[in-house]
């Protein structure tokens, strides 16, 4: 039987006027698979983060004990020579390297007094092939997409002599497929080379899928352990351990009161703003009504993100043509100002890249969007604003303190609802939402689709894009099916499924490779 690979003893991490951790024990079983889950702010990713170095010894109070020995690192070069690697929810890699560059970045293949990039792109290629890319190693980073882009990270980790990998919400960007390849290549890792995984996850079937064992954090704290491999451990099971208590239902009921058209976009055609030959949204028409939730679903590339982006004052993409009309009026949107000063809001998929400020405070980020209201001449008004921030602070469930604090400092979950609430400030009647509940948990994404209840109970129109097809059937009245840059399908709720919006996707796909 497989011993002891890790123990954390105690271990107790405070920020200013934050404990994050307190008294939490993990012990983990050299070649298992082992999940660590909790609500947004549980102190997951800070308890890894302490694993690894990046808060070094005497930054916390408690033991690490690996492989037997007591570990007091003070970077994340120690732990690395030990060989745990951590691979973070936001990728460690330089867009404008190569595949091979980016995999031995700090770890350079050397001979000669020099860089031996022979030896770099032969050593490259052979951990590529480890993980399934077949790619050429000297590719740029930049021209692969995101779940080969996951498995280039794993593929440097192999290059470090990795033991013990660490996975922060690793998943998050992938599509159903590259998904279930990921998981399955961990469990093919810890059957043929016996590494032992950590993983974080929100995705609670893809936990049960892969864990043997899976450690639950609420509020700092160690609540349980539960053994996976003894008895299949359901998602509510989960669930309750991580909220503490039971969740019926994983979407708010609403009853729809759908009223006109609000928004109508009428053969919409959008080319790749560098590569301008390349089409990227192909005459696309579909519209929204008011107090309805329509989801667009599809496959990552399929266009969706691009076709909100161009409809959102034109910030993306070149060559657009087509007729976005709001209330039956044609609208000439050339800039995000003129989208927003007619009343729309784009929530963007990246929230910490595009959406936020985050070194600036809850006050700043939400009145970001509309100055204008808290205003006088030109002049910020700063009561006006804090009054304005501090509403937004309790009508979303912010957890902080004030809205002084800085937005990078909270939770995902925390920075979603900022997010939402810089737009909602803005008074949108139509809200875009790209991938809204993205890396967050069930309790914070239940809050986050209450919100949107509340926005379409109001009249407004919800275009919802979501890479989770539950969470389109959940919340959409309609659903839209877009395959590389068209929409091929239309469905009311009540007559999709799961099944059939991947079948349509994978016959347009088939139909498209042989047009």
């Amino acid at each position: 039987m497989a011993g002891v690979l890790l123990e954390m003893r105690n271990i107790t991490k405070t920020f200013p006027g934050v404990k994050a951790l307190s008294n939490v024990n993990l012990t983990v079983q050299e070649g298992e698979i082992h999940a660590i889950v909790g609500e947004n702010g549980a102190g997951k990713s800070t308890l890894m983060n302490v694993l690894s170095g990046v808060y070094p010894y005497g930054s916390y109070e408690g033991d690490i004990i690996y492989d037997e020995k007591e570990c007091r690192f003070g970077s994340i070069r120690d732990s690395e020579h030990l060989g745990i690697v951590i691979i973070h929810q936001e990728l460690a890699l330089v867009p404008y390297l190569s595949i091979g560059e980016n995999m031995f970045l700090g770890n350079e293949q050397t001979g000669f007094g020099g860089i031996n990039w022979d030896l770099t792109y032969q050593n490259a290629e052979k951990h590529m092939r480890e993980v399934g890319l077949h790619e050429n190693p000297r590719t740029l980073i930049k021209d692969i997409g995101v779940g080969k882009q996951q498995l280039v990270e794993i593929a440097k980790a192999l290059a470090k002599n990795v033991r013990l990998l660490i996975l922060d919400e690793p998943t998050s960007s992938l599509n159903d497929e590259d998904s279930l390849n990921l998981l399955n290549l961990l469990k093919k890792f810890r059957e043929e080379r016996g590494i032992t995984c950590i993983i974080i996850s929100h995705k609670l079937n893809e936990i049960a899928y892969v864990a043997d064992k899976i450690t639950v954090i609420r509020d700092g704290a160690t609540i349980e352990t539960l053994d996976n491999r003894a008895e299949a451990i359901s998602e509510p099971r989960i669930i309750r351990g991580m909220v503490g208590r039971e969740m019926v239902d994983r979407f708010p009921k609403r009853q729809p009161q759908i009223g006109e058209k609000l928004l109508e976009i009428e053969d919409w055609t959008v080319y790749h703003p560098l590569f301008t030959e390349r089409k990227v949204v192909d005459n696309v028409s579909l519209n929204v009504r008011r107090g309805e939730v329509v989801g667009i679903a599809g496959l990552i590339g399929a266009g969706r993100t691009e076709l909100c982006q161009s409809v959102f004052g034109k910030v993306y993409g070149a060559k657009i043509s087509g007729t976005v009309k709001k209330d039956g009026q044609v609208l000439d949107l050339n800039s995000a100002a003129d989208a927003i000063a007619h009343g729309f809001a784009y929530i963007t998929e990246d929230r910490k890249g595009d959406g936020l400020v985050l070194a600036e405070s809850i006050k700043h980020n939400i009145t970001l969007s509309r100055l204008n209201l808290v205003s006088n001449h030109g002049v910020i008004d700063k009561d006006m604003e804090q009054h304005a921030a501090e509403d937004y602070r309790q009508q979303l469930n912010i957890r902080t303190p004030d809205v002084e604090q800085q937005v990078g400092n909270l939770s995902g979950g925390n920075q979603q609802k900022v997010l939402l609430g810089k737009w909602m400030f803005s008074k949108p009647d139509i809200m875009m939402l790209d991938e809204p509940t993205r890396g967050i948990d069930v309790g914070a994404k239940y809050e986050i689709y209450s919100i949107i209840n509340d926005l379409v109970s109001e009249g407004k129109a919800v275009l919802m894009i979501s890479s989770e097809l539950p969470e389109l059937l959940g919340m959409c009245d309609r659903i839209y099916i877009m395959v590389e840059g068209k929409i091929v399908g239309e469905m009311d709720r009540a007559e999709v499924t799961q099944e059939i919006i991947m079948d349509t996707i994978m016959q347009a796909s088939k139909g498209a490779q042989t047009a």
